[in-house]
């Protein structure tokens, strides 16, 4: 005895097919075939099981999708799980063709093409995001196995301009265990802005933000150096200048290192181990890794999440505002809520005649947070391929592919509530003004060195020491 049976109202093949196209197994048990449908389901709950299995929470499934491996096999499966449905539709209709009821052709041509678009369009959209992901995540991170962690750590005494270098030490350290930062007490990455600008010659950093994390814990912090201090200490056996230090603005060093590539040996390009040895000898913690985006792309990664919500707390006229082309403008900012596109928040973000760099500063990280946690989901899946391609256009760093997954892994234990941020800005940081006569000053090192290490050790007595508590919050509306 066969497992189908067949019933007085004979079943429509097309509707067989289409109802296997979106389940394999029901086509199957509409056709009268009941024994097949039962094996059918058996497999559509294994394949979910297994699914569910590998992607039970959100950061399981993001860390598949930044795996080269992940990816691929995702691919491979995409098309599996298309042939299954398409079999199954077709093993439907065959079914139910055997009662020998006819259709036009009209309605089977229809039949089919709609059929078709329940098999095949979730398969292509799934097969298109795979692709940008995969594209993006090789393009952007470095494709080399991450076997050491490799860093400048600034001595305990920093060299005062003028004056000999006093000894500093430059540390390797190797890690053996699959997750380098295991046996790190804080894992540091340096976020830089790159304003590249028509009229300027190479990169200039305005934007130089220390992301301070504690990989047991997940406490953070963000250390934050302005663009204008002079005279930063060097590590050993970096640098071309008599003071034993880099005596001009600390923004310029990437185009230094371009520039003078015998000054900055190391690891990396001599850009990179520039601005990486530098800010770890200016704060006193090692660098391990960094990203470098470009501002005029960020306004458009801001317009690909669907715009930040900010509040500005006070008017905004800047008479000379630098446009990307080169030319400058009158920008007026209104106070109060603003729902702001990519070119409004990067306008936010970059003007500084307004006021200072010191507030320009507190904006840019302002905006930072804002995209962080305002982020839609739906906008985001809709434009991600604009998305990706100005993540790969605007985005440089040598964090490494195969880390990614544990970087995804240890980022949800990060309250963004709870991070400490410092600003290292005058008065309080600065120590004295240059002596040659050139515009620019020269910060308080030890000072700098003796706070990073306080919100390292206990974050909330830095919160009240360093007055942390309200000055470094960012701007809300006022509670009616």
């Amino acid at each position: 005895m066969t497992g189908r049976r067949t019933d007085q109202r004979s079943p429509n093949p097309f509707v067989a097919a289409a109802a296997s196209a979106l389940l394999p197994g029901v086509g199957q048990w509409i056709a009268g075939d009941r024994k097949k449908a039962r094996r059918l389901f058996i497999i559509d709950v294994a394949v979910l099981l297994i699914l569910l299995f590998f992607f039970h929470d959100r950061v399981s499934v993001l860390t598949a999708f930044v795996k080269p491996t992940s990816m691929a096999l995702l691919m491979v499966v995409n098309i599996a799980l298309l042939g299954y449905r398409v079999w199954a539709a077709d093993d439907a209709y065959r079914s139910a063709s055997t009662s020998g009821r006819s259709t036009s052709r009209v309605v089977g041509l229809t039949a089919v093409i709609i059929i078709g678009a329940f098999l095949l369009m979730p398969h292509v959209v799934f097969g298109y995001y795979d692709l940008v992901q995969y594209s993006l995540i090789t393009t952007v991170f470095d494709g080399d196995e991450a076997a050491d962690t490799t860093s400048t750590t600034a001595s305990a005494d920093s060299p005062e301009p003028g004056d000999e270098a006093a000894p500093t030490s430059s540390t390797t350290t190797t890690v053996v265990e699959e997750v380098p930062w295991d046996d790190l007490d804080r894992l540091n990455i340096l976020l830089l802005g790159g304003d590249f600008g028509v009229g300027r010659t190479g990169v200039r950093t305005d934007t130089m933000i220390t992301v301070s994390i504690d990989p047991k814990t997940g406490e953070a912090a963000m250390f934050q150096v302005p663009r204008n201090w002079t005279y930063s200490p060097l590590p050993d056996g970096m640098g071309i200048w008599d003071c034993n230090c880099y005596p001009e603005l600390i923004n310029e060093l990437w185009i230094q290192g371009e520039q003078h590539p015998e000054a900055f040996p190391g690891p990396g390009e001599p850009s990179e181990n520039a601005v990486k040895g530098v800010i770890s000898e200016f704060l006193g913690i090692p660098i391990h890794y960094y990203a470098l985006v470009n501002l005029d792309g960020f306004g458009d990664i801001i317009d690909a999440i669907g715009g930040v919500d900010m509040y500005v707390p006070e008017k905004i006229v800047d008479d000379e505002y630098p446009l990307l082309d080169g030319t400058v403008t009158r920008l007026v900012i209104e106070a109060g809520e603003q729902h702001m596109n990519g070119e409004q928040a990067l306008a936010y973000a970059r003007t500084r005649h307004a006021d200072s760099d010191y507030y320009r500063m507190s904006r840019q990280r302002c905006v930072l947070e804002a995209a962080m946690e305002q982020t839609d989901p739906t906008s985001l899946i809709l434009n991600f391929g604009k998305f990706a391609d100005v993540i790969k256009n605007t985005t440089t760093t040598d964090i490494p592919l195969d880390l990614l997954p544990e970087l995804v892994e240890l980022l949800p234990s990060v309250d963004i509530d709870e991070v400490v941020s410092v600003r290292f800005i005058p008065p309080e940081y600065h120590l004295k003004y240059r002596d040659d006569g050139k515009p620019g000053r020269i910060a308080n090192i030890d000072l700098v060195h003796e706070h990073v290490q306080l919100v390292i050790d206990d974050p909330e007595l830095a919160k009240i020491q360093l007055d942390l508590q309200d000055s470094e919050e960012c701007p809300t509306a006022p509670s009616t």
